[in-house]
């Protein structure tokens, strides 16, 4: 029973991009591990960008910049 969890930033994807990252992470698994796509779980957590740092510094800040 594979689980996936895919963190990104809140705020700038679509639902349709993210049924997209579904189906493809799925589509992947049962390609290449052999996986069945009724037992597969992708889950996609969004991150406010306040909560996510790169170098030191919130995406928040380095959107604004």
């Amino acid at each position: 029973m594979p689980y996936v969890n895919v963190r990104i930033t809140e705020g700038n994807v679509t639902a349709e991009q993210k049924r997209e990252v579904i189906a493809g992470i799925t589509d992947l698994l049962v390609r290449v591990l052999d996986k069945s796509p009724d037992s597969t779980f992708v889950v996609i957590d969004e991150v406010p960008t306040d909560n996510w740092g790169f170098k030191g510094t919130s995406v928040s800040e380095l959107r604004q910049r």
